[in-house]
């Protein structure tokens, strides 16, 4: 049985979805991991640093987040998304501006990245789609869809903006720069138009949790639905995040040339967005889980056709285009999944959970298919494997059952078993 409508959406929640647009675009999740591969070269060739030891950021980055989302979940809980967004923009700003006054000690470089990536994790998707999923129930898949393009916004716009800073200015300017973004950007439209609908509707605090449908922490953790999203989103998020950083590297494999390679991997920012708003219409039709594994049959099919010895330019497109679209529906079906399942009561630490799982995943994917490429010179094995991962986490999301009816009384975790 589907979750019973508990919001009257207005006019006012598509301005929220506009603000967290703008909130995720510059936030921690989209700047550093499509800025980092601009300013390898010159920190590379000022500090003589391996572009491994580079890459290892996203790695450091990850493995923070996997520690701190879950705890940036409880603090938005606990005082309100907006106020943790404000602070962390303005924060994440700052650190990455320090980025600009590193003097060339990697270890300084790693704890400067280490530092960010906590400051950051207000910006991260669990706090803006918290509030998305406080104004709709319809038109939930959609909102939620809308909002996370702004990743695929950054990815388009960032790297004409630093790299003609890097040209222009230097790269210590570009990350001054850069890091300017969340705060001339993101802090006044936030401040203006982000809102919680309990804040928007009344003069109390921020947030009452006991007023929202849905599951505790501990009440969510001792359901199975809980453990087979976290199984399946672990297998999805290994086989979705790694080919990405690899991309570049996986044509030249297919002995595609230079300017080829780029009209190759550019559909695939297009294709996350596209991903996004089409992945969202279709939540908001169909049973998610089944959505998911229609929709995951795709991007294990494009992996599929990479594995093999001769792939044709329009056959890579095709499969990079499946990769960038199952890469931007993922986020918006973990938030879907969480609202439904068990509700916005504490969405804020129970998404925090699930995203540690997905930066687990995809921290662990891209050092996986690298490795493996060192070891055997080809990625046919491993995108095998990724396509199986794929195939077997959308599987996994059919035990979810239906949705549950989430009320505002604590709930018994039994209740999402029948």
């Amino acid at each position: 049985m589907a979750a019973e409508p508990t919001t009257t959406e207005t006019p006012q929640g598509w301005l929220v979805v506009v603000s967290a647009l703008f909130g995720v675009a510059v936030g921690l999740s989209p700047i550093p991991f499509y800025t980092i591969g601009m300013f390898a070269p010159e920190l590379s060739h000022q500090f003589g640093w391996s572009f491994a030891a580079l890459m290892a950021t996203i790695a450091i980055q990850s493995a923070t987040v996997i520690v701190v989302a879950p705890l940036a979940g409880l603090a938005v809980d606990r005082f309100g998304a907006r106020p943790i967004a404000l602070w962390s923009l303005v924060l994440f700003g700052l650190s990455y501006m320090s980025l600009s006054l590193t003097p060339g000690a990697l270890w300084v470089f790693y704890a400067q990245w280490t530092l960010m990536s906590v400051l950051g994790a207000g910006t991260l998707s669990g706090t803006w789609t918290r509030v998305v999923n406080g104004w709709f129930d319809r038109n939930l898949g959609v909102a939620l869809g809308l909002a996370s393009t702004g990743t695929g916004f950054a990815g388009f716009l960032l790297k004409p903006f630093g790299l003609w800073l890097i040209k222009d200015f230097g790269w210590r300017t570009a990350f001054a720069g850069i890091g300017l973004l969340p705060i001339v950007i993101g802090v006044p439209v936030v401040a203006w138009l982000f809102r919680e609908r309990h804040q928007a509707r009344t003069a109390g605090p921020a947030v009452a949790p006991n007023d929202e449908p849905g599951l505790e922490l501990r009440q969510a953790l001792a359901t199975p639905q809980f453990w087979i999203m976290a199984a399946a989103f672990l297998l999805i998020s290994f086989a979705l995040t790694a080919p990405t950083p690899n991309l570049e590297n996986i044509m030249r494999s297919l002995t595609f040339g230079i300017s080829v390679i780029a009209q190759i991997t550019g559909s695939f920012g297009l294709a996350v967005i596209l991903g996004r708003i089409i992945g969202g219409w279709l939540l908001d039709r169909i049973w998610a889980p089944a959505c998911a594994c229609a929709i995951l049959l795709l991007p294990a099919a494009g992996c599929w056709l990479l594995a093999q010895p001769h792939v044709s330019e329009a056959r890579a497109i095709g499969a990079v285009v499946t990769l960038g679209l199952a890469a931007g529906f993922e986020f918006d079906l973990l938030a879907f999944l969480a609202s439904r399942y068990f509700g916005r009561r504490h969405y804020g630490s129970i998404y925090g959970c699930f995203y540690a799982v997905l930066a687990t995943g995809g921290g662990l994917g891209p050092v996986v298919f690298g490795r493996v490429f060192d070891i055997t010179g080809t990625y046919a094995q491993i995108l095998v494997v990724g396509a199986g991962c794929m195939v077997a986490g959308g599987a996994l999301l059919l035990l979810m059952g239906p949705y549950p009816v989430l009320r505002t009384a604590p709930a018994d975790p039994a209740a999402l078993q029948g």
